[in-house]
């Protein structure tokens, strides 16, 4: 695939609706839903314009997009344009084994929630709600009686950074097919505090890949694409290109804001005045975010840049410019080493 023309992954944001109140939300959600949400038509003809721009994957998040009572629609008419139609529910009594089994009769591919510890009281302080780890684990337990494949986003903070493994325990044990394991932004309501260091998150990424090599689901990180370099220097295979803010991924907000990620608040577009693939194609911020030739400092010489690049929602949100280096990647380019051996 091409990401110059077509991206892997369309995410919308259906609304910012939500019953939780989760410390490191990047929408700052609330529990009511705002005025100017893309209306049931125009959620429609989003999906048309994903399909257009020949994305395979499409997202359903918030917020809760269980707020919407128009959900089923929406994943209707991805399956009838050959989307395979994704679901991020929040954990909350919305999301029962009835809506779930209506969703799956209209076409919903895959439900994906978030655990945050495997203690209960640990992942309740994190989401702000009590009920929301016992909460999830029904929904993860109804989504496998219906055969929906089960995916599990972790977001890894200085509150859970020594819990890998036993998180990976219970991703196993709920038989998740993927564990989406996040790296924190300091973005919406995240406090920079919360973020582990350089150091820290070269010891995770290693732990992940040697996590992966024996777990029965697949692991895939989300904003630390320097998790690929890490496999390449395992493994000795190096991938293929891969998926990075603006590279294969368009966030649509629920006012139909275009962005390279729902971590980067950089708009390049909005989807009631243009076509979804023209802003992914031709806007000059997400083509400047795709060019790895404009990446700075350690990115920008790094020899992995060209299927890593680093979290360019992070480095924005550390150092206020998408093209800065990663400020979560503690690793020291080839050429850096040889300017400072000579």
């Amino acid at each position: 695939m091409d990401f110059n023309r077509t991206p892997a992954v369309a995410i919308w944001e259906v609304t910012q609706a939500c019953q939780l109140a989760c410390v490191h939300c990047r929408a700052e959600a609330r529990p009511w839903r705002a005025r100017g949400e893309l209306s049931t038509a125009e959620g429609l003809a989003l999906v048309d314009q994903v399909a257009a721009a020949g994305a395979p994957l499409m997202v359903l998040t918030g917020g809760d997009p269980m707020e919407r009572p128009d959900l089923a629609a929406f994943v209707r008419r991805g399956a009838r344009r050959g989307i395979h139609m994704a679901l991020s529910p929040s954990a909350t009594p919305k999301a029962t084994a009835a809506a779930l089994a209506e969703l799956k009769d209209a076409g919903l591919h895959r439900v994906a929630v978030s655990l945050d510890s495997h203690l209960e009281r640990d992942h309740d302080a994190f989401r702000r709600v009590a009920g929301s780890y016992r909460r999830t684990l029904e929904i993860a337990r109804d989504a496998r009686a219906l055969g929906l494949p089960l995916q599990i986003g972790t977001t890894i903070t200085a509150l859970n950074v020594r819990d890998l493994e036993a998180m990976a325990r219970l991703v196993g044990e709920l038989g998740a097919v993927l564990w989406s394991v996040f790296f924190l932004v300091p973005t919406g309501r995240a406090n920079p505090a919360l973020m582990i260091s350089a150091e820290e998150c070269e010891e995770v990424l290693r732990r992940l890949y040697d996590l992966s090599r024996k777990a029965p689901f697949a692991v895939k990180t989300t904003e630390a694409p320097h998790y690929r370099r890490i496999v390449t220097q395992k493994s000795g295979r190096r991938p293929a290109v891969g998926i990075n803010d603006a590279k294969g991924f368009v966030f649509i907000s629920h006012l139909g804001d275009v962005f390279p990620s729902g971590f980067l608040p950089l708009k390049a577009g909005n989807v009631r005045e243009r076509a979804l693939q023209d802003i992914y194609r031709d806007s000059p911020l997400f083509q400047a975010l795709r060019d790895p030739s404009r990446l700075r400092g350690r990115c920008g010489a790094c020899e992995f840049k060209d299927f890593c690049g680093g979290s360019r929602a992070r480095a924005y949100a550390v150092a206020g410019d998408p093209l800065a280096e990663d400020p979560l990647c503690g690793y020291t380019p080839a050429a850096t080493l040889a300017r400072e051996a000579a």
